[in-house]
């Protein structure tokens, strides 16, 4: 079978089994699935590359010390996105600075867990005004996003940044959804009160 197909072709259990018994490259196809997703989360977390990066190095090098010991009793992605919200809680504990400033359009948001929404597309026309309104929008609200503890701020990554549904996070962070939701909920207003004169 051709190395480029170990991954089309087998399952993740397939692969972790194999990866259990020390081939390197099963271990190296179930990150190439999933890798793009652990660095979304951890841009998302971080706000910049270089914290990214770090953060999925760690979560590759806890995966790959701990996947002697998956027992199958999740799935292997819900089992990395696990350890990677721990790297990126653990990180954003030992960090004494805040974030660079989130640099993407960061204007849209959704009401699924508390009915409203904090983050308006209301900053104006599609110009150079309007940029600049979006860009200093943006620096508001990532000033905001430094005041929440690690979990409030991984819950409203994952919810409004990566658009995981709420029983998705739960499962990740091996949390009740009544936990997420509480999480979420104290998030949001405590971004709506660091955030009340911008949108005044």
């Amino acid at each position: 079978m051709a190395e480029e197909n170990l991954q089309e072709l087998t399952t993740d259990n397939e692969l972790v089994s194999r990866a259990q018994r020390g081939d390197m490259n099963a271990f190296e196809n179930l990150v190439e699935k999933y890798n793009r997703h652990v660095l979304s989360l951890a841009f998302s977390y971080a706000r910049n590359s270089d914290d990214a990066k770090d953060i999925y190095q760690e979560t590759l090098i806890r995966a790959f010390r701990a996947i002697g010991k998956f027992e199958f009793r999740s799935e292997f992605s819900t089992w990395l996105y696990r350890i990677a919200t721990n790297v990126c809680l653990s990180f954003k504990s030992s960090q004494n600075r805040d974030a660079e400033v989130f640099k993407r359009d960061i204007m849209k948001g959704d009401d699924d867990a508390d009915g409203r929404s904090i983050i308006s597309e209301s900053a104006g026309p599609d110009s150079v005004e309007g940029e600049y309104m979006r860009m200093e929008l943006a620096k508001h609200i990532e000033r905001a996003l430094s005041v929440l503890s690690p979990m409030q701020r991984l819950v409203f990554t994952m919810k409004h940044y990566e658009g995981y549904k709420l029983k998705e996070i739960a499962s990740i962070s091996n949390c009740t959804i009544g936990t997420i939701k509480k999480h979420l909920y104290m998030a949001v207003r405590r971004l709506q009160e660091e955030l009340v004169e911008v949108f005044e």
